[in-house]
């Protein structure tokens, strides 16, 4: 306690502030249509053919004997608490002085986006604490144990199940071990415990819906993607691919191609989801024929997340930082029925609830700086890797992937942005540490 008293009463208040948002918001966080997706495929254990792999899922099925969504954010509000414990415990390991650890926390303890999205039944918080969990098991020694290894590339393996935009962060640890002169244990390892679980869901997947792969939606978005810039005239897509060229529909967002009625490819019969395959060819078509305005679209959805405040991106979602007041209504749709028959009938409309949703409506946390605090920190991390501390390069790395990968492969999101803010702690904490000598508690460089 007297080593670590700083960061005990810190983790104390985050958790006091966790209770009074369990409080004051019933019962908790639903949103249509991702919460009841989740909801679903956790009753029935057989993986979704669209957008989402089921390892959220499989959490939620754990949790079933409980009906209750209120265990589910309670649990995630837990795991919350326990992505800043990795946090300070790595940085503490790593010989950084309290004070400094436990400021690398603070963003994920006390931003209001990262205690809303604890509320909801969404797989970020699950994806967040996975991927700080590998990160924690792989920086614990100068050169990763066969063990470490194993167990770092089995959660990241698990992370891509979460989120497949996750998947590709096995192969940025695999290069981080080969670039750290690992030895080919540890490497097979990691290579071996990640790819052997995605194989066994990708052969469970093709067993119900026919085809090997995580989910039947990249396609899709990546197609989406390049509804922002594509040129058919520049592209020359086949006949058959040419059916998805942009048809003059105007969004204001990429994601919002995949939900346009008039958008070339829901003109197509059949499910938006059934031509998973042809989209995937259309879109990758047009990246290798536009790299650059790509490349610039990529970019300028990018920048969003270092606004002052949050940008509504799509125009129809108004972000937040703060703890509104008020009642959400669910829409009327027969699978938000169906969930609340068969994994908790006390489903309903959040609400606020007094007096706990009055004061975290006074809650002062400055939220102007959410967006310049993650370009800071992404910074330091980044002048830190130049200056070759090379403590700090995989999770620099693995911050700057999670915030530019879900843009690449789809479009910006607010919420999409908070998986990359812990580990950018990381980085920069290790990078103003740097090669300093340490007082002997972890491993030197």
């Amino acid at each position: 306690m007297r080593r670590h008293w700083l960061f005990v009463l810190v983790l104390v208040g985050a958790g006091a502030l966790r209770a009074l948002v369990i409080l004051g918001y019933r019962p908790a966080q639903l949103y249509w249509y991702d919460s009841f997706t989740y909801l679903d495929t956790a009753m029935h254990m057989k993986p979704s053919g669209q957008f989402h792999p089921a390892g959220y899922s499989f959490l939620l099925w754990l949790l079933r004997p409980f009906h209750s969504v209120v265990v589910i954010a309670g649990v995630q509000h837990v795991m919350g608490l326990g992505i800043a414990l990795m946090v300070y415990v790595t940085l503490r390991h790593r010989s950084l002085p309290g004070w400094g650890a436990s400021l690398a926390t603070l963003p994920v303890l006390f931003d209001p986006g990262f205690l809303r999205l604890e509320h909801a039944v969404l797989s970020d918080t699950q994806l967040i604490f996975l991927v700080v969990a590998g990160l924690t098991v792989l920086l614990w020694r100068r050169v990763p144990t066969v063990p470490a290894a194993a167990c770092a590339g089995l959660l990241m393996a698990f992370a891509g199940l979460t989120r497949t935009v996750a998947v590709p962060l096995l192969g940025l640890l695999l290069l981080y071990l080969l670039v750290r002169r690992a030895g080919w244990r540890p490497v097979v390892a990691l290579a071996l415990a990640g790819v052997v679980p995605l194989t066994a869901y990708a052969s469970w997947y093709a067993a119900h819906h026919g085809r090997f792969a995580l989910s039947g939606s990249d396609g899709v978005a990546l197609w989406a993607r390049t509804m922002t810039f594509a040129d058919c005239s520049v592209i020359r897509p086949p006949a058959r691919e040419a059916v998805l060229c942009p048809n003059g529909t105007v969004v204001d967002a990429a994601s919002e191609y995949v939900w346009a009625a008039d958008a070339s490819l829901n003109r197509l019969p059949g499910d938006r989801f059934s031509h998973n395959d042809l989209a995937r060819s259309f879109a990758l078509r047009a990246i290798a024929a536009q790299p650059f305005d790509y490349l610039r679209d990529v970019a300028a959805d990018t920048s969003l997340a270092f606004a002052w405040t949050p940008v509504a991106h799509p125009k129809r979602v108004n972000p937040s930082l703060t703890f509104p007041r008020g009642s959400w209504p669910l829409p009327d749709f027969p699978l938000i029925d169906k969930v609340r028959r068969e994994y908790d009938p006390g489903i309903r409309a959040l609400s606020s609830v007094e007096p706990y949703a009055g004061l975290l409506a006074a809650y002062p946390y400055p939220s102007f700086l959410h967006g310049p605090l993650l370009g800071a920190v992404l910074l330091l991390g980044g002048l830190g890797v130049l200056r070759r501390r090379r403590t700090a390069l995989l999770p620099w790395a693995v911050a700057l992937f999670l915030l530019v990968a879900p843009v690449a492969a789809l479009d910006f999101d607010n919420r999409y942005v908070l998986p990359a803010f812990p580990v950018a702690c990381v980085a920069a904490a290790l990078a103003l540490r740097g090669s300093q000598r340490g007082s002997g508690r972890g491993p030197q460089e």
